[in-house]
C-alpha cells in the first residue's frame, strides 16, 4: 500500500499514518461486525481504500465543503475521502445500528474531526449538502429520488454540486434518462489495476 498511496497521491505524513492505520483498526472492527467482505480483505486498500479515493482524483473539494456518504456500510467511500480532505466536512450515514456504533468508533481512533455518524435512513436526514458521495448502494434513479431534496442549489466548486457514485459494469440503462446531467469517468484511467477495469465514477448534477 506504500507504493500506491505516495504514486497516486501526495499524502502528509499524518494522512499516511492514517491509511496505514486502517487495516489494523478494520481488521479488528470486522471480526466483531460484518462492515465488508472477509473473503477480500487481503485486498483491503485497493478494492476499498483506493477504490474510494479514485474520488479524490477527480474532484477537489474546497474547505468547508459538506458531503454526506450514503448508505456508508462500512466507510466507504467516507472514511478515506475524510483523510484526504481534512478541512472538509463528512457526513457518514447508514440505517444499520451495528455498522454506525463501529464505525463511530472507527473514526474516533482515526482522530477524524470532520466526521459525524448518523444512524438514520438517508430519506430521513434534514440537512443539504453540497455532495452526496455513494458506493453500489442502489440503481441511480432510485438514489435520485432520495437525495435531490438534500443537494445545495449554490454552487462553490468549478463543478456542479450533486451525486458523486462508485458503480461497476454497464451503465446504459441506468444513465439514459439522465443523459443531459451526467459526467461519467472511468476509473482504469486512473489507476492501472486490474480491479478497477470496468469501475466508473458517475457525476449526477444539479
Amino acid at each position: 500500500m506504500k507504493n500506491i498511496v505516495e504514486n497516486y497521491f501526495h499524502l502528509s505524513d499524518v494522512q499516511k499514518q492514517k491509511i496505514y492505520s486502517m487495516y489494523d483498526i478494520y481488521h479488528f472492527w470486522n471480526n466483531k461486525v460484518n462492515l465488508i467482505s472477509r473473503r477480500d480483505f487481503i485486498y483491503f486498500y485497493e478494492k476499498h481504500v483506493l477504490h474510494s479515493l479514485s474520488i479524490a482524483k477527480v474532484f477537489k473539494f474546497k474547505k468547508d465543503t459538506q458531503v454526506m456518504d450514503l448508505g456508508t456500510g462500512g466507510g466507504f467511500p467516507g472514511v478515506p475521502l475524510a483523510i484526504f480532505f481534512p478541512n472538509v466536512h463528512f457526513q457518514l450515514v447508514d440505517s444499520i445500528l451495528k455498522k454506525t456504533t463501529a464505525l463511530k468508533s472507527i473514526v474516533n481512533d482515526l482522530q477524524l474531526d470532520n466526521v459525524s455518524i448518523v444512524n438514520k435512513r438517508a430519506e430521513d436526514v434534514n440537512n443539504c449538502f453540497d455532495f452526496i458521495v455513494t458506493r453500489a448502494v442502489a440503481k441511480l434513479e432510485k438514489l435520485n429520488k432520495w437525495t435531490e431534496d438534500k443537494i445545495l442549489v449554490k454552487n462553490k466548486h468549478s463543478f456542479k454540486n450533486g451525486l458523486i457514485c462508485l458503480k461497476g459494469g454497464t451503465m446504459d440503462d441506468e444513465v439514459k434518462n439522465n443523459l443531459n446531467r451526467i459526467t461519467i469517468y472511468e476509473i482504469n484511467k486512473l489507476f492501472k489495476e486490474d480491479f478497477f477495469s470496468e469501475k466508473k465514477i458517475i457525476h449526477l448534477y444539479k
